[in-house]
């Protein structure tokens, strides 16, 4: 029974990891294209210019970003540890594309983040629980969409998700073992990482401090070994949010992600996250009744309290971030663990029904909502994947044939730089001025696509390189 067990549990971590490998070789013009851009786009600085951690670089020149003209192109966001493997195994290994690369390092995560969920639901609920939160988070489409994405938010996920597995594991060891201090420098570590690659995942250290207030009670204030832990790992972050300072160009905006507009707790706010987002996108409606049922099989106090301690996490990070949760649905990446372990320990009730003359009952419930979930959800997230303006992709191959490899771009797309990187050069996406002013800043060619009769007038006063129905490309420096 074990050994069927094993070969089941293997047989879905294979299916799963089949699952995001679904249009691997697609170009960055899918969903979200933009920031998957603008993170791929610091990898191959990197790969063409070297590994300069400390000075990360994209394609954008332009002023949308951080409010401020960016001539060196810097980008500074997360710390580059997801553009810094990204670039390593392509310059090492070649094979894939650097695209491909980047989407093999987020299945990567996704699937080291599945094990970390399945061993924390098991060490709480059991092997029936983990195993359904496991399926769950394998095999919801919206997350299959978001871990293959070349973006940091999987690896930060896989992140603090190791560092609360492995913080339980040195809180559960005894004082004499062996092991104790080897759980608390992994679970340092990761829990470091996690938040360099995301500060948000600050939000997600509730649990570790539920599960340190389980153990000691409210004398884990006074636990050096917890303040040790949390001092330094919040070091490097303090350290690289210092840096960055000294290149505020390169930093974008991000008051807005907070509360603007006053969205948050207005009727925008509960039905865009919890309507639209969770109960639509993530769970296809037919998830809900999982959703709940997950409160009904936590009987013991303790159970409660750590799942509520996710959930808490998930709600406060929600409310806090509210505009940037409204605004970008990948932002809701972080909380996929949470409603997995829900929905995880909510089908284990109805896979072990109290009364056994209703197992038949509970068994078709537990089918039928999983089935019509993962379907309704498949229907409205299956267009993620596709590439909506091929157009972008053609004029990127034509710029990168026809004009140097040094050049630089306006690749106009109304500030969207997926656009931009099509063409491997470094540039604008947006007209930020005049074509006058922006020659004399440094553009050298145009570039539009699906071009109108208007755009083609632009031809009396620049050289036409190359015009098709689906591009038009302009030499700024040169007459016609």
């Amino acid at each position: 029974m074990q050994r069927l067990k094993l070969v089941l549990l293997i047989g879905v971590f294979i299916l799963g990891f089949v699952f995001r490998l679904y249009r691997f070789d697609s170009p960055i013009a899918d969903w979200h294209s933009w920031r998957q851009a603008d993170t791929s786009a610091v990898s191959r600085n990197f790969v063409s210019n070297g590994f300069d951690l400390l000075h990360p670089q994209f394609d954008d020149l332009s002023n949308v970003p951080s409010g401020m003209d960016n001539p060196e192109g810097y980008r500074f966001v997360e710390f580059p540890i997801y553009n810094f493997f990204q670039g390593f195994f392509f310059k090492s290994f070649g094979t894939f594309t650097l695209e491909e690369w980047g989407r093999l390092v987020s299945i990567s995560a996704s699937m080291l983040s599945s094990l970390f969920l399945f061993l924390i639901v098991k060490r709480r609920f059991g092997a029936s629980a983990a195993f359904l939160s496991l399926v769950f988070f394998l095999f919801l489409p919206f997350n299959i969409y978001f871990s293959r994405t070349i973006l940091p938010d999987p690896s930060m996920v896989m992140a603090i998700l190791g560092g609360i597995y492995f913080f339980g594991l040195w809180l559960d060891q005894n004082e004499k073992s062996n092991k104790k201090w080897l759980y608390f420098t992994v679970s340092l570590i990761f829990t470091s990482v996690s938040f360099l690659l995301k500060p948000y995942a600050l939000f997600f250290t509730l649990p570790m401090i539920y599960m340190s207030f389980e153990k000691f009670g409210l004398s884990f204030l006074k636990k050096w070994q917890l303040w040790i832990f949390g001092i330094i790992s919040v070091i490097p972050l303090i350290l690289w949010r210092t840096w960055m300072l000294q290149f505020p160009e390169g930093i974008p905006s991000s008051n807005w992600l907070f509360n603007e507009g006053n969205i948050r707790f207005k009727g925008a706010f509960f039905y865009w996250l919890f309507g639209e987002r969770i109960a639509k996108l993530i769970l296809g409606y037919f998830g809900l009744p999982l959703l709940l049922l997950g409160f009904l099989r936590l009987h013991l106090r303790k159970d409660l309290l750590f799942l509520l301690s996710f959930i808490g996490a998930s709600l406060i990070y929600m409310v806090v971030l509210a505009r940037g949760n409204i605004q970008h649905d990948y932002y809701q990446i972080l909380i996929i663990p949470s409603i997995c372990i829900l929905l995880g320990v909510g089908s284990a009730f109805l896979t072990r029904p109290i009364k056994e003359a209703n197992r038949y009952v509970y068994y078709s419930v537990f089918l039928i909502c999983t089935i019509f979930s993962i379907m309704f959800s498949w229907y409205y997230v299956r267009d993620f994947f596709n590439i909506n303006n091929p157009s972008i992709i053609v004029a990127g191959e034509a710029v990168d044939r026809l004009t140097p490899k040094d050049a630089k771009i306006i690749a106009n797309y109304n500030g969207d730089t997926s656009f931009l990187y099509q063409t491997k050069r470094k540039g604008w996406a947006s007209f930020q001025k005049g074509l006058p002013e922006m020659v004399q800043m440094g553009a050298q060619y145009l570039v539009l696509v699906n071009p109108t009769d208007k755009d083609l007038g632009i031809g009396t006063e620049y050289k036409i390189v190359e015009a098709t129905d689906q591009y038009v490309i302009f030499n700024l420096l040169e007459k016609p």
